[in-house]
């Protein structure tokens, strides 16, 4: 789960983007005493994410807001059907209504996309993971909903894993003045050995350079589907195969029966479309 104190960091940031002076429209118009219950209703069938951070909007607004789910997080859900219900003012429900929705349409399109990627791999070795290519300080809630759609995380920041790309490589080489083996093995002496050590390659002649230095994973980057199962058929087990770049919907299945390990998928959060959920609202007589 996101822990509870990221989630009231960003929906305070969020709530005070929105209403920096408070709610212009709710205060002048809505009688502070008037009270609403308010539906989360689904206009097309999905995978449900973000009920926490839901409910922690609605209550940061006000605290006396009540939000009750019917269903959980990694749940499918139909068109039409209720996915939650809140009951409060309706002064505070009608100022958290578009941040609320905000972050749990997302969240659940993060979700739903994720469930098909991983409905098109079935049956494979293959996992599907995410990438760096997330919303500037949404990464926990984005990374949360791929989990909830069946996926799988890969490294949550530049501070937890060695990944080396193609221009780290270009750098490292030409200033230690190595060949690619030995000057991947140099800079791999320097870390802990509980540190995962990936690098990635974009021609077949470079994979046994990189494996020779040890690797944990190898990334595979824009190879044609003929040269991941050459890239497959050499790796032969000594690291892991991480298939990424040219992957869609309609390239994952066969990028995932060349015998891959990791597929990765910028996809499920840099361009995802939200999941059209609706907040309808009933105001009830003020006292």
């Amino acid at each position: 789960m996101i822990p509870q104190s990221l989630i009231d960091q960003v929906v305070k940031m969020a709530l005070a983007e929105d209403a920096p002076w408070g709610d212009l429209t709710s205060q002048n118009f809505i009688p502070e005493t008037a009270t609403a219950t308010a539906h989360l209703v689904a206009r097309e069938p999905g995978i449900f994410c973000g009920a926490k951070v839901f409910a922690t909007v609605m209550s940061t607004t006000d605290a006396k807001t009540s939000t009750i789910f019917p269903v959980e997080d990694g749940a499918s859900f139909s068109a039409g059907e209720t996915l939650a219900t809140v009951t409060g003012s309706a002064r505070s429900v009608l100022q958290a209504e578009r941040i609320a929705l905000n972050f749990i349409q997302r969240m659940s399109g993060i979700a739903t996309l994720t469930a098909k990627y991983v409905a098109e791999i079935a049956g494979t070795r293959a996992r599907i993971v995410d990438t760096r290519k997330t919303t500037p300080g949404l990464r926990a809630l984005e990374r949360y909903a791929v989990r909830c759609g069946g996926g799988s995380n890969h490294r949550f920041s530049l501070s937890d894993a060695v990944m080396v790309k193609d221009n780290h490589l270009a750098v490292l080489t030409a200033s230690s003045k190595l060949g690619v083996t030995a000057a991947l093995r140099e800079a791999r002496a320097k870390l802990p050995h509980t540190v995962h050590f990936e690098v990635e390659v974009d021609r077949i002649d470079q994979i046994e350079p990189v494996l020779a230095a040890g690797v944990d994973t190898i990334m595979l980057d824009n190879f044609s589907l003929e040269e991941l199962r050459q890239g497959v058929a050499l790796v032969a087990g000594r690291a892991l195969v991480e298939a990424s770049g040219n992957v869609n919907l309609t390239t994952v299945g066969e990028i995932a029966r060349t015998g891959v390990d990791i597929i990765s998928v910028g996809a499920l959060t840099h361009s995802v479309r939200a999941l059209d959920l609706g907040l309808d609202i009933e105001i009830e007589a003020s006292a």
